[in-house]
């Protein structure tokens, strides 16, 4: 199929996506390897209460997609030989800050665990973002009823500490998403770099790649305006909260400028194949059908449940805020783009499945 029939096509499933309940804003781009396939669509509006139409060039929270980035950045330490992957995490963050963050069973194993186990999620570290302490609501819950505010890592640990852990740091094969791992993570960024996160981003990732329309929401005075983002019928404008989850969550992104860094994270331009190869290395489950690398979702439903057409397997991340970036190996395809919406994670999942169909 040309790319034109192609480009046809993902218009009217946008539009489609588009007139869903909830949906206000549509973007999604795929893109094959050897530049033959290469569509971009768009439909909705940017904005509540206003005129501004989304657009393939419309900025988007790339929300845990970031996590991606972050990895990235890891890994080229590590490669520098500024930061040991099997380190315990001790070795660069204080003691104070760590303490009775991971305790199982009168045990605290908050010093044991390792840098490697925050990037592949089997830390057993409890979710600041999404756990619930007793009694309370979780962050994300607050958010999504507009209760706006910034943690800064004192403040993400402090919430960790009134939450149980999953398991003992590295337990078995087990698997837990996390977002405590990845803002773990920023710190030591910071602390190896004594750079903040944003500029480790624009030194690592953004210039070399001359990403001019990507940023870390809130690290500089005037900066596009993203894309609405919505809980079901209701906005959701928590910049305080978004300029708070720079290493897990707070990269602001265009559809281009996603697939550009998914080529680039695949291709090798940014990891060595050695770095590539332990990053997919090694999936563990963290809820179906998702598995987890080294900051890297893998999803492929089982041959079962697709049994006329050998499901797509696919790599990558997608965000709480209905955004995607996944790498079709099979094919050399990658696609990318966000529905703006946090009210079920399966959506961009669906999506992309319609788009790889759509391809077909």
């Amino acid at each position: 199929m040309s790319t034109p029939q192609i480009q046809e096509r993902l218009q009217q499933l946008v539009d489609r996506q588009a007139a869903s309940k909830h949906i206000r804003s549509v973007v999604v781009g795929v893109q094959s390897a050897d530049g033959r396939i290469d569509a971009v669509s768009a439909a909705g509006d940017a904005h509540a209460n206003s005129p501004d139409l989304m657009t393939p060039d419309t900025p988007y929270f790339l929300a845990s997609i970031t996590k991606m980035y972050t990895a990235t950045v890891v890994m080229k330490l590590a490669g520098s030989g500024e930061v040991d992957l099997d380190a315990p995490i001790s070795t660069y963050l204080a003691a104070d800050l760590l303490s009775g963050v991971h305790v199982v069973e009168g045990t605290d194993y908050s010093d044991q665990i390792t840098v490697s186990q925050l990037v592949g999620q089997t830390s057993g570290l409890a979710d600041y973002f999404e756990g619930k302490p007793d009694g309370g609501a979780s962050l994300v819950d607050d958010l999504k009823r507009g209760r706006d505010r910034s943690l800064d890592i004192d403040g993400v640990v402090a919430i960790v500490r009134r939450l149980s852990p999953e398991f003992a740091p590295g337990a078995g094969k087990k698997a837990f998403y996390s977002d405590t791992n990845y803002a773990l993570l920023g710190a030591i960024i910071e602390t190896v770099t004594h750079d903040t996160v944003a500029d480790n981003f624009q030194q690592m990732i953004f210039a070399p790649l001359g990403l001019a329309n990507t940023y870390v929401f809130g690290s500089a005075s005037e900066q596009p305006r993203p894309a609405a983002l919505y809980f079901k019928d209701r906005v959701v404008d928590i910049p305080l909260a978004m300029s708070s989850f720079a290493p897990d969550g707070g990269v602001v992104s265009t559809v281009s400028e996603s697939l550009r860094f998914l080529q680039a994270f695949f291709g090798g331009e940014l990891l060595t194949s050695d770095q590539l190869e332990l990053m997919t290395s090694r999936w563990n489950r963290i809820f179906f059908p998702l598995r987890y690398g080294y900051g890297l979702m893998r999803f492929q439903v089982p041959r079962w449940m697709s049994p006329f057409q050998a499901p797509p397997e696919l790599i990558g991340h997608s965000g709480s805020t209905g955004s995607f970036a996944f790498h079709n190996p099979k094919r050399d395809l990658y696609v990318a783009g966000t529905v703006n919406q946090m009210d079920r994670p399966n959506r961009p999942f669906r999506l992309m499945t319609q788009v790889m169909g759509l391809v077909d």
